[in-house]
């Protein structure tokens, strides 16, 4: 072998890289210590860019196509090199091969949960998660920030610093929104556009990056706060409160025959239904038709206004004197026992129904 074969063997002639994986974003050309021939030729294909560095600066971006190297065409590292041997001589330098293709379906979530002002809600703790897809717009910067001098940067080595972005981007987003977490569910993709002028110039500007799709898959309250609204829904359901304790009630005598203590008890619950009705004004005309009643109700049994037999009670109520008096006698509504019969003052029954 002669000292030409010699030296072609050390030249580098034909640099290509071709990705077999799915999950490279930038990947140097292992030189094995060999220089570049001046005149070698470089191939880059569709969705590659490569970077050349010389002595830990930045030299020329080729984009796909097959390019010759000649000085002519490498400017850059033209200046930085003082050409010992003229503008024929072979070259060193670091050539890296930056994926420029959208990489889909990466994964961003709430680790933990963050905390919200809302309307309806007040401060409440939000979950939510989603998927982004991105590129690399701006390889330099990626270079420089992101993959540094690693040779084989893949894309789990980053995945947690984007996921991280992405979540303090959206909380940011969705707190400067007011949007309400009711109406989220109805808005993902309309969220999703929003949020991208507000990501990109931040990835964009320190990763070099661009995020091409923002997709918010589910917000969700904790369990108790959907427990909460569940039983919000049932009430907005039930619609009339007035007639739905009517109903509770007459349920309540129905079921008379499983035993005095179950209709003392449906009847408490009625009771107490009814007087927080009366304190919030939903039963006002109903409470105070009763108390127009009442007097004259009770008139013809008790002589006495403020004492009422368990039938003035009852006809009062319109309820059957058997639940009041399970009522009485279970010591839930205090009376009096004069003789055979039982007397409820209306001080003792106002102060049962305010309980």
């Amino acid at each position: 072998m002669g000292i030409m074969d010699f030296i072609k063997g050390e030249l580098i002639d034909l640099i290509e890289w071709t990705d077999d994986s799915r999950d490279t974003l930038s990947y140097r050309y292992p030189d094995e210590d060999k220089a570049i021939k001046n005149g070698g030729v470089l191939i880059v294909r569709e969705s590659q860019v490569v970077q050349f560095m010389y002595l830990g600066q930045f030299g020329d971006t080729f984009g796909p196509g097959k390019h010759t190297l000649v000085t002519d065409n490498i400017p850059v590292l033209t200046k930085l090199k003082s050409w010992k041997y003229g503008f024929n001589s072979p070259f060193k330098a670091d050539v890296y091969y930056i994926n420029t293709r959208l990489f889909t379906g990466n994964k961003w979530g709430t680790a933990n949960p963050i905390m919200a002002r809302d309307e309806d809600l007040g401060i409440v703790r939000l979950r939510a998660y989603g998927t982004f897809d991105f590129k690399i717009v701006d390889p330099k910067l990626f270079l420089k920030e992101v993959a540094g001098s690693d040779q084989h940067f893949r894309l789990d080595e980053f995945a947690d610093t984007m996921r991280s972005r992405m979540v303090s981007v959206f909380s940011e987003a969705l707190a400067e929104s007011h949007v309400p977490v009711f109406d989220v569910a109805t808005r993902y993709s309309e969220l999703g556009d929003a949020l991208l002028p507000i990501i990109n110039p931040v990835v964009g500007a320190k990763y070099g990056l661009e995020i091409t799709s923002f997709i918010v898959e589910n917000v969700s309250v904790p369990q108790e706060v959907e427990q909460a609204i569940d039983k919000r829904s049932g009430m907005a359901a039930v619609g009339n409160l007035n007639d739905f304790v009517k109903y509770q009630m007459a349920r309540g005598m129905e079921s008379g025959g499983a035993g005095a203590g179950g209709t003392a008890a449906e009847l408490a619950v009625g009771f107490g239904m009814a007087q927080q009705m009366m304190q919030q004004g939903l039963m006002k005309p109903q409470a105070d038709a009763a108390m127009k009643t009442a007097p004259a109700a009770a008139g013809a049994a008790a002589p006495a206004v403020d004492l009422l037999g368990p039938a003035d009670v009852a006809k009062a109520l319109g309820v059957s004197e058997d639940d009041v008096m399970a009522v009485i006698t279970s010591g839930e509504l205090k009376a009096k026992k004069i003789g055979a019969s039982y007397r409820v003052t209306r001080a003792a029954l106002d102060a049962y129904l305010a309980q």
